[in-house]
């Protein structure tokens, strides 16, 4: 079992930058990805960025704004996000797959005002 704990949502006004970061714990090892996935309002939930031992992907709607980065000793990633927009408002959900098996923490909200 991988057990995660999300931090860093919150208010912020458009234009600005926040950091929302997930740490693992339990069995983290043979991690093989880590992710940020988000949930607008009435939308399914989508990926925002993953980050792999291949490398990192992500979504359209925000590359050239978010980096995703790992701390392999601490288990943990994050994910900056800058120049936020009013449409990236939503729950942010962190994921980690291991041994084939998805795990999710519980989101965090983040709210982008005008």
């Amino acid at each position: 079992q991988v057990h995660l704990v999300e931090s860093g949502g919150g208010l912020v006004q458009a234009g600005g930058s926040l950091r929302l970061s997930c740490a693992a714990s339990g069995s983290t090892s043979l991690i093989y990805a880590m992710g940020w996935y988000r949930q607008i309002s009435g939308e399914q939930r989508e990926v925002v960025a993953l980050i792999r031992t291949s490398g990192t992907n992500y979504a359209d709607s925000v590359k050239g704004r978010a980096t995703i980065s790992r701390d392999g000793a601490e288990n943990t990633v994050h994910l900056q996000m800058n120049s936020l927009k009013i449409e990236d408002t939503g729950i942010y959900y962190c994921n980690v797959i291991r041994l084939g098996v998805e795990y999710w923490g519980q989101g965090t909200q983040v709210t982008v005002s005008s």
